[in-house]
């Protein structure tokens, strides 16, 4: 028989549930699989984020997808009729961008696999893309989710990664989460192809479940980390960052990842829900 979850399960006993979820001031929302999957907006979406305001609970969107810009994924949820302003988005290119100049000040050159928007994004940071020629050599590699991607750039990316230069990964996704007949091939296993091809894995991959992803959110809004949900459809990435940076880690169910995943997961996410909204309601009741 085929396990079920109707709201929510936890390993943790009541006690300790309640306690973890009284603490939460803020929550990190994924985007793809937990708010909207596709195009489609989830039907409890809106409930939930006004459940949030209305109990001056704040929140953030976080993707590992960084196929679209800031102001694209800002259109996006307009258009679907989330508000929300750049404070409350933060994606991998974002992040990579900010790695990149924290600790390689001096890669300013950059052979990019991404869309053309993340690319835009790149260069309003004011980095210079190379094209696919060994006439014009990067001083660093960056990889991401790339919906565009042409075979002569995948090649030129192995070829960089053999030759030894600063090899970066915006996101370890394998496969990106869609209401279409069809599986979407993300950073995660792009990079696989990459490692078949040279034996070259990336020297450090950016997104999810990377703890630093949080950080800027911590920072922001003077946090403590045990203040913070994080609620994605994945284990992997977004449990996974949670648990990581020492947040409250909820996985629900509306996206890539089964129930009977989530139950034979070791350990087992702290919070299992449905969706959203079941873990918007187990959130307020335990604040009264």
């Amino acid at each position: 028989m085929t396990p079920t979850c109707e709201t929510y399960i936890s390993p943790m006993n009541a006690e300790a549930l309640r306690e973890a979820c009284r603490k939460i001031k803020h929550v990190a929302l994924d985007m793809d699989g937990t708010i909207y999957m596709g195009s489609n907006l989830f039907p409890f979406t809106h409930d939930f984020l006004k459940l949030l305001r209305d109990n001056g609970i704040g929140y953030s969107f976080l993707t590992n997808n960084p196929t679209r810009s800031i102001k694209d994924y800002l259109a996006k949820l307009q258009k679907m009729g989330v508000e929300a302003s750049e404070e409350n988005m933060y994606t991998t290119a974002v992040a990579t961008i900010d790695y990149l100049k924290a600790n390689m000040p001096e890669a300013r050159r950059l052979f990019v696999v991404g869309t053309p928007s993340m690319k835009a994004e790149f260069e309003r940071a004011g980095f210079e893309l190379t094209r696919p020629s060994a006439d014009d050599m990067p001083d660093a590699l960056v990889v991401a989710f790339d919906t565009t991607l042409e075979y002569e750039r995948l090649c030129h990316a192995s070829w960089l990664a053999a030759e030894g230069l600063p090899y970066i990964a915006t996101n370890p996704d394998r496969v990106c989460p869609t209401n279409l007949s069809t599986i979407l091939v993300d950073c995660g296993s792009l990079c696989a192809c990459i490692e078949h091809a040279t034996g070259r894995t990336p020297d450090i991959v950016i997104g999810k479940p990377n703890p630093d992803m949080l950080s800027g959110i911590r920072f922001r809004h003077g946090l403590q980390p045990d203040e913070i949900a994080m609620c994605g459809d994945r284990i992997y990435t977004d449990v996974a960052m949670a648990n990581n940076a020492g947040a409250l880690g909820v996985l629900v169910l509306s996206g890539e990842t089964t129930l009977d995943t989530a139950l034979n997961s070791d350990p087992q996410p702290p919070i299992t829900a449905k969706n959203i909204m079941e873990f918007g309601k187990l959130l307020i009741d335990s604040k009264k």
